[in-house]
């Protein structure tokens, strides 16, 4: 089995990474299909891992030598959408695997959840935030939306800082119709438009789910001493870790995380914490069972 550094290092294929994660998830992102009597027969599609046994039709392989599912389901009509947080601070690389950071785990994170989406039959889009503005791929179905999205996955890289409340909200009318949205991102704003626009999304009865990403140094401060950091999106201001900064540092990040947290319970906005040094696997399997907050 491929490790996380191995796995992410080729993130610039994201086909490898979610064939990879696919293989070993079984999960959908809701209950988005019908079964049972009087649901009709749709298409036969090939059988990709994952999909349960009992939707194998037998006769069909005895004919042709494959295995084809059949669809037999309608679809729930639930939008899906990704909000992707691709500001600066998202470039921060895992101190463990260098070429791994928090954007290219986020991608792999989208990518693999677009590739579910498409298999439920469900329409999904991408909003990416970033240079103070949001870019919009409109909410389509099929293996060509799934293409696009992961095209467009492939050239974002992190840069810039968050939209401002005004911009977020000229944004907002993707979300017209019952929709599922996935937000992910580091979080590391206080009281953020991003956050304002999350909790706004559930008020108008979405379904909204947030998984914030860090890294094992972030968590633990384990900043070298014998180095000063920058804020990427505030380059002007640097620092360096001493004992006295790395504990002040820790006091803060856990008191914002705790109320970002307590926000989220607030909404009923079920809410997830990972490191990329996590498996992907596992953190996507954590993300889809969450069904009420923590």
């Amino acid at each position: 089995m491929l490790d996380i550094a191995t796995l992410l290092a080729h993130s610039k294929d994201l086909d490898l990474v979610v064939r990879h994660v696919l293989a070993g998830l079984g999960h959908g992102l809701h209950a988005g299909r019908e079964r049972g009597a009087g649901v009709e027969f749709s298409e036969y599609r090939a059988y990709a891992p994952g999909d349960e046994w009992r939707r194998v039709d037998w006769k069909l392989l005895a004919r042709n030598d494959r295995y084809y599912v059949r669809e037999a389901e309608r679809d729930s009509h639930v939008a899906v959408w990704f909000w992707l947080d691709a500001s600066a601070s998202m470039s921060e690389a895992s101190h463990r695997y260098a070429q791994v950071s928090k954007l290219a785990y986020a991608r792999a994170v989208i990518a693999c959840l677009a590739a579910v989406a498409q298999r439920q039959g469900d329409a999904f889009g991408l909003l990416i935030a970033q240079h103070d503005s949001i870019d919009y791929t409109p909410a389509s179905r099929g293996p060509r939306q799934l293409q696009r999205i992961m095209a467009r996955l492939n050239q974002t890289t992190a840069g810039g800082a968050l939209p401002n409340s005004e911009t977020i909200r000229s944004h907002l009318h993707f979300a017209r119709a019952p929709s599922m949205v996935f937000a992910i991102g580091d979080f590391l704003e206080p009281q953020s438009a991003t956050e304002e626009a999350l909790l706004r999304l559930r008020r108008m009865q979405h379904d909204v789910r947030a998984l914030c990403l860090r890294t094992e140094a972030e968590v633990k401060a384990d900043f070298s001493e014998n180095m000063t950091y920058c804020d990427p999106e505030m380059p002007q201001y640097w620092v360096a870790f001493d004992r006295n900064a790395k504990d002040v540092y820790l006091q803060k990040a856990q008191a914002h995380f705790e109320q970002l947290r307590a926000n989220c319970r607030r909404a009923d906005i079920p809410y997830l914490e990972a490191c990329i040094e996590d498996d992907p696997t596992k953190t996507i399997r954590a993300f889809l069972r969450k069904a009420r907050p923590v």
